[in-house]
């Protein structure tokens, strides 16, 4: 069986940008390729699986993750070919089972630049309303953007172990500006302004758009996108095009599905957050011919955190080295 290493578009769209990791995760036509053999695998691939550490920082993770209450991730059974595997990673040199690689909760396979994950302070920067306003020194960053009301605040704040760093409101739509929030005095999460806030002035939400995409097409030290989508709810058109949009224009992203621990009744018609999320990667087979990453998370009971810190950290290493 092959398994191609990155996500591929459809040929006729063209690349606005490019950057280290473009091609990992949209190409038109594979770099490389990887042979699977059976013997690879001891047992069948589910995203409920990661038992190896890589290193001493997600060690600690693991054993923080522990000392948490913690909720089991709803298993989903992955196919090969809709695994992510990061640059530098060739399956068949590794000396364990591949289902021991792939990060709970997700289709990511742990490579070997996840190192460096624990996150050990945070500190809010500056706001912006234009790309050229946005910090100079060129560390690597990682945009958080979702619906309104999806849970960015809160995710950013489960991220760094704190309450109030990124402040949240019962209110969709408070997030107007670029937010940067330095980590380890080296890389920054950045808050952007949901999308979809029908309350909003149309001059005031077709300002965020503008800025916020700007920013994606201009910005040479965003290592990656990470697209929020409900997964308590069934998939948004208005997701999907966003997901499409970012495809168009070869923006590395991740698909980050909240609040997975919100559970609806059958008999009411409401789909489990699996179910959903399953529905919203047929869906986006439109735009992509392979899936991109992607991970289940909810800052309830901080499912995905880790598993988010240590992708963070294999994109962000490859990126530096390159």
């Amino acid at each position: 069986m092959i398994v191609s290493n990155l996500p591929r578009l459809h040929s006729h769209w063209l690349p606005i940008i490019t950057s280290p990791l473009t091609q990992f995760f949209i190409s038109k036509t594979p770099k490389k390729q990887f042979f699977i053999n059976s013997t690879l695998l001891s047992k069948p691939l589910s995203t409920t699986l990661f038992t190896k550490t890589p290193d001493k920082n997600s060690s600690t993770l693991q054993e923080s993750r522990n000392q948490e209450k913690f909720v089991e991730t709803p298993q989903i059974e992955l196919s090969l070919e809709k695994l992510f595997l990061p640059p530098d990673t060739d399956v068949s040199s590794l000396t364990t089972p591949l289902s021991s690689r792939v990060l709970k909760g997700s289709n990511i396979v742990l490579s070997k630049y996840a190192s460096d994950a624990q996150v050990d302070c945070a500190e809010f920067i500056k706001s912006s309303v234009k790309t050229e306003e946005c910090p100079s020194d060129g560390l690597p960053e990682f945009a958080l953007v979702g619906r309104s009301n999806v849970g960015k605040s809160s995710l950013l704040n489960s991220l760094v172990r704190r309450k109030r760093l990124a402040l949240t409101s019962k209110k969709p739509g408070k997030t107007q500006c670029i937010n940067h929030f330095k980590i380890n005095n080296n890389w920054y999460l950045v808050d952007l302004p949901g999308y979809g806030y029908a309350a909003a002035p149309q001059e005031l939400r077709t300002d965020w758009d503008k800025f916020t995409k700007d920013y994606f097409l201009n910005r040479p030290n965003l290592v990656s996108v990470f697209l929020l989508i409900d997964a308590s709810i069934p998939a948004k058109t208005i997701d999907l095009e966003y997901a499409s949009w970012l495809g168009r224009n070869q923006i590395p992203m991740t698909l980050v599905f909240t609040k997975c621990d919100k559970r609806k009744k059958k008999k009411h018609g409401g789909r489990r957050p699996e179910e959903n999320i399953q529905n919203f990667q047929e869906l986006i087979r439109e735009f992509f011919q392979t899936a991109p990453p992607w991970i289940m998370t909810s800052s309830i009971t901080n499912q995905g955190r880790d598993e988010i810190l240590l992708h963070m950290s294999q994109l962000r290493n490859y990126w530096l080295k390159h």
